[in-house]
């Protein structure tokens, strides 16, 4: 009951009104406007203990995403040390949920022979609550991410992701409700619509995903939701469309491998970086009031990030890391060669220019199937490291730069066809975007300046000016050919060796390798920026 409420009602009383205007004694008046005073302090005083008392709870949420390998890198997590992380900010909270914003199942050295059956087993054992599909949970096709999602004991989110009937996903699940004592909070998963083009989701389709979101905030709103959450694998453009959209309170995201805690007083969001390195923890308080005689709601969240450098291993999913890593490393640590050269497979190394490796594996891919060009998007190149002159290379060096279990395709295509993949190939660079490409058996000329979709000046094949008219092949892997980051163009040509015949791309570059030894790639004017 509030003050102005209860001065109302006492000036309604009746019987005190009549029996203080009846008063004629002044001093009595007086005495009795004293008592009135006090009477009226006094149930002031105790009108928040009479009226409803508010009703808290608090949800403590626990987030990683984008984790692909098993131990720590360079002290930094791992999920020996996620489940410390875990497991301690668990034991805190009287209510906690443990969350993954997606990609789980690829890209890793690991992941390129076991298909992220790994990563599953580790999320069964530490115990994850709920998970939404990322981009890379398609890399091992349709088929696979079935089995992983139904391999799972936590539910699966995939709330925007439909198969070719429009149905959801087999497996998935499209919201879920979180019973935080007596409130209540709902959750639905999306991922970013760009999955149809920069993985392999063939007949898999994605919804818009404001649309979808405001769809489904209605519907758990309609049952009982108190506070709405997205668990989300979108671009941050995605993210910051999202969080404008007014829909959802708190947004979990990942898939730009960002650290993010941010609130602007109406909605929160919070990214987790990669592998566990740092843990996002947000702690949700929820609130019952009353004001003006209504229960109502009020929310506050407070966001921290938990770094791993420090943090003690735990002993069972260290023993269970250890047993993966022994299974392959007797096969992956195999000797195939040597670099005479220094090869850097940094991300912004082969994404933004020519690469000494992305050459490398180019050749390979060429010289494998006797084609006229190998063409690598180069984003396909994954280790995001540098051998210096002189390292030897080993079949674990390659699986980690290659783990996607591409294989190596052969085209039919025109020079004209060609083309167009180049400017596909160099239309996003400045977004450090996958699609550039790296290319053996040609070279180019582009403008980083111009627009995007007139960028190429000049191309050769065999050292001649590319012919638009001509028929050239072309050896790429089987993503870009199905028309993966944005090479929709090579759907057009004509097949000459299809993904079912075809020879696994980590094991055509060890083969290169192996033949020659010494390998000498470097940069030599294939690519050239005007």
């Amino acid at each position: 009951m509030g003050v102005s409420r209860l001065c109302a009602v006492l000036a309604s009383c009746s019987k005190l009104r009549v029996i203080f205007l009846n008063l004629k004694n002044e001093g009595t008046k007086m005495r009795f406007k004293l008592l009135f005073a006090g009477l009226l302090t006094g149930l002031i005083a105790f009108a928040p203990m009479a009226a409803t008392a508010e009703e808290t709870e608090t949800l403590r949420i626990i987030l990683t995403g984008d984790h692909y390998v098993l131990p720590a890198k360079k002290g930094r997590g791992g999920f020996a040390k996620l489940a410390t992380v875990v497991k301690q900010e668990r034991a805190g909270a009287e209510h906690s949920i443990f969350v993954h914003s997606g990609d789980a199942y690829s890209p890793s050295l690991m992941s390129g022979i076991l298909k992220g059956a790994q990563i599953v087993d580790m999320l069964n054992a530490v115990g994850l609550d709920f998970m939404v599909l990322g981009n890379h949970e398609w890399d091992f096709g349709e088929e696979i991410l079935r089995e992983r999602i139904w391999e799972s004991n936590f539910p699966v989110l995939a709330s925007n992701a439909v198969d070719a009937d429009g149905l959801p996903i087999d497996g998935t699940v499209r919201t879920a409700m979180v019973n935080v004592g007596t409130f209540r909070v709902g959750i639905m998963g999306l991922v970013t619509t760009n999955t149809a083009v920069i993985s392999n989701a063939v007949t898999d389709k994605f919804l818009p995903i404001v649309a979808t979101a405001k769809a489904l905030a209605k519907e758990l709103k309609g049952q009982g939701a108190n506070l709405i959450v997205a668990l989300t694998h979108i671009d941050v453009l995605e993210d910051q469309e999202l969080i404008n959209s007014g829909v959802v309170d708190v947004l979990l995201s990942g898939h730009d491998h960002y650290s993010i805690s941010w609130d602007d007083g109406r909605s929160v969001w919070m990214e987790a970086g990669e592998d566990s390195e740092k843990v996002a923890v947000m702690d949700v308080k929820m609130t019952y009031y009353e004001k003006r005689g209504k229960k109502r709601f009020k929310w506050e969240a407070d966001m921290r990030m938990v770094d791993t450098l420090n943090v003690s291993e735990d002993t069972a999913i260290t023993a269970k890391v250890k047993e993966y890593e022994k299974l392959l490393g007797k096969e992956l640590d195999i000797e195939i060669g040597t670099t005479s050269t220094e090869l850097d497979s940094r991300k912004k190394t082969v994404r933004g220019g020519e690469a000494a490796i992305g050459n490398l594996i180019a050749d390979a891919m060429r010289e494998g199937v006797d084609a006229d060009i190998g063409f690598a998007n180069g984003g396909g190149i994954r280790a995001n490291k540098i051998y210096s002159p002189g390292t030897t290379l080993t079949r674990r060096d390659i699986l980690t730069e290659l783990p996607f279990g591409n294989v190596v395709v052969k085209l039919g295509l025109s020079g004209a066809q060609i083309w167009e993949a180049l400017e596909n190939g160099v239309s996003q660079f400045e977004n450090g975007a996958g699609r550039f490409p790296q290319v053996s058996g040609m070279s180019f000329v582009w403008n980083p300046k111009a627009k995007a979709g007139e960028r190429i000046v000049s191309a050769k094949i065999g050292g001649q000016s590319l012919d638009k008219g001509r028929s050239y092949t072309m050896a790429t892997n089987n993503y870009a050919a199905g028309g993966g980051d944005g090479y929709k163009v090579f759907k057009k040509g004509k097949v000459l060796i299809d993904a079912s015949g075809a020879t696994l791309l980590a094991s055509m570059v060890m083969d290169y390798i192996k033949a020659n030894g010494t390998v000498s790639s470097k940069v030599e004017g294939r690519i050239v920026a005007q």
